[in-house]
């Protein structure tokens, strides 16, 4: 055990310069889909599996989203990395957690968890394979990744395989998050195609404004890392 370490490096060392400029719109548009998309990816998979939509729709998803958006700015504030909603919520959601009580004891179990935190850098701190190359291994946490990623497939039959402008965009989507590390890359790759097949095949009326909309917000998003 050890007293966990000081905040006082990172806490409210937060830096304004440059951020009223035209440069720094992109990078805020980019901060802002990664968060917001992983967010909404996160919440509609972990919902499906615990049965809480509605009609497709997650009720009272603007909580959800505010509670996530209150987590993210006081991360920020602690100069930590992005807190936000995880995947890994599945498997809670398959032990039977139904409500946000499960949360509270998770929470205060990570706050007790600081206090340990030599020894569980011990156990789930991961080893370095090639230190110079920076590539780390992670054997105690990669199979629960796993287990987690075969009860996130379960959701596929859903997916109306005989309709090619349902089908492609959904596999396009589950493929390109593993391949970029990163979910809001995969829903990218899923709106892009999904409104561009939807309009090459006749289905436009299947789109609708906001849709679209997103779907060039992704477009400029790629135009923008790539020049």
């Amino acid at each position: 055990m050890s007293p966990p370490p000081s905040i006082t490096p990172t806490f409210l060392k937060l830096s304004f310069k440059g951020l009223f400029t035209i440069e720094i719109i992109p990078i805020i548009i980019v901060f802002f889909i990664m968060d917001f998309f992983d967010t909404i990816g996160t919440l509609i998979g972990v919902s499906s599996r615990a049965g809480l939509l509605k009609d497709n729709k997650l009720p009272r998803a603007s909580k959800a989203l505010m509670a996530d958006a209150v987590g993210t700015i006081g991360g920020a504030l602690l100069g930590t990395s992005t807190v936000s909603s995880y995947i890994e919520s599945a498997a809670g959601v398959e032990e039977g957690s139904r409500t946000g009580f499960s949360a509270v004891i998770t929470g205060s179990l990570f706050i007790l968890a600081i206090f340990f935190a030599p020894l569980i850098s011990m156990i789930g701190g991961g080893y370095a394979y090639s230190a110079e190359n920076g590539i780390f291994l992670y054997p105690i946490t990669a199979p629960v990744l796993i287990i987690v990623a075969v009860l996130m497939m379960r959701e596929v039959v859903k997916i109306k395989w005989d309709d090619f402008s349902e089908s492609i965009p959904a596999v396009l989507t589950f493929v390109g998050i593993p391949l970029t590390y990163s979910i809001a890359n995969g829903l990218a790759f899923g709106f892009i195609s999904y409104t561009i097949i939807k309009t090459i095949s006749g289905k436009f009326k299947d789109l609708n404004a906001i849709l679209i909309i997103i779907t060039i917000i992704f477009l400029i998003r790629f135009i923008v890392i790539k020049f």
